[in-house]
């Protein structure tokens, strides 16, 4: 039986993580960064706990969302944060 998976949309475009997977683990895999720095780096999670708040994307129109605290669901949509 496989996995039951789910898709979300990462800065426009869809992929397929599994069920019950962190968002920062989806940004991950799709390479996309969660936030741009104002020097212009890109940055993801970095503690996993959602202390340095490396991890913070837009999700579903909400920015400084804790990507490393965010369960992916069906449909979600994330945008790496300016």
């Amino acid at each position: 039986m496989p996995d039951p998976q789910v898709v979300i949309h990462v800065n426009g475009s869809p992929i397929s993580v599994p069920a019950g997977s962190m968002l920062s683990t989806a940004l991950l895999m799709a390479s996309a960064p969660c936030r741009i720095s104002s020097t212009g780096e890109p940055r993801t999670a970095l503690c996993g706990m959602g202390i340095c708040l490396e991890c913070r994307a837009i999700v579903n129109g909400v920015p400084h969302t804790r990507t490393c605290q965010t369960v992916c669901q069906e449909g979600m949509r994330v945008e790496t944060q300016p």
